[in-house]
């Protein structure tokens, strides 16, 4: 029983002289740690908001007010640890050989990082635009550093690893998309007047974008028909709303001003012998 009693008094007294000794370096270090923490997040808030105000681009404006608050943390750690008599040069030594090792492992991952990296700085896009890459379109909602996020006309979201991006062809257009159509007159029609109605068609539909002129010409002149091909500009949210909603109303105004629009035709003679 006395050298349970001993044991016990032991502990007490081994902690009484660690509070003793290391109590302030702990309350000091978790301080530093808090405080770092606040002003991180101060700091990147005060950062991101002069990035806006400058109308800088969101994304460059996001990666690089995260970068500064990582920075201030860290420093903050490094000052805590400080506190204890602790080097960090064995953790540096350490966490490099990590990452050499990782790097090996993790080629496909770190190589997302590397190209999304490459797309914040080079800004081939931004939030907002309309591209086409590795077979897929869709609006710019997010560029993340491992995979930048589209959205399409029916609202569903695309993924693409920022590897796939970098190399690749790339289509921007921005917020708008552009739409090709293409309808057949018949050759005793008149050209002009059919691409002045559809001229008139594009220029009364709100969605068409009104900045960038619409072209309207013959395309081709085809075994049955003189194709009239047009071409005009609208939002990509609105791509196939707009498109179906102008052929409809092409084709109506067409039959409407008496332009003939002829179907293909063959003839066949039949030669019988007696």
């Amino acid at each position: 029983m006395k050298d349970e009693i001993t044991a016990v008094q032991k502990t007490i007294d081994t902690l009484i002289e660690f509070c003793v000794g290391y109590g302030f370096q702990v309350i000091g270090a978790i301080v530093i740690l808090i405080l770092g923490a606040v002003v991180a997040g101060w700091v990147a808030k005060l950062i991101f908001g002069m990035m806006q105000r400058k109308s800088i681009d969101i994304t460059l404006s996001k990666f690089l007010s995260n970068i500064v608050k990582i920075l201030i943390i860290v420093f903050a750690v490094i000052i805590a640890l400080g506190k204890f008599g602790i080097t960090i040069a064995p953790f540096v030594a350490a966490l490099g050989a990590a990452a050499f090792g990782a790097s090996f492992a993790l080629q496909g991952p770190l190589s997302n990082y590397s190209a999304g990296f490459l797309i914040i700085m080079t800004r081939p896009f931004i939030v907002g635009n309309t591209i086409s890459v590795a077979g897929v379109s869709g609006i710019v909602e997010e560029i993340k550093l491992a995979c930048t996020i589209l959205t399409d006309e029916e609202g569903e979201m695309i993924t693409i690893p920022n590897k796939s991006i970098i190399g690749e062809i790339l289509h921007n257009s921005q917020e708008n998309k552009i739409v090709q159509g293409v309808i057949g007159i018949s050759y005793d029609s008149s050209p002009e007047k059919a691409i002045s109605i559809i001229q008139d068609v594009l220029s009364k539909n709100k969605d068409v974008n009104s900045e960038k002129d619409p072209n309207v010409g013959i395309k081709e002149f085809a075994d049955s028909s003189v194709n009239i091909g047009f071409r005009y500009w609208v939002p990509t949210v609105k791509y196939f709303h707009t498109s179906y909603a102008v052929n409809l109303a092409v084709f109506t105004a067409l039959k409407d001003n008496d332009i003939n629009i002829p179907f293909p035709q063959r003839d066949v003679r039949i030669i019988s012998k007696a």
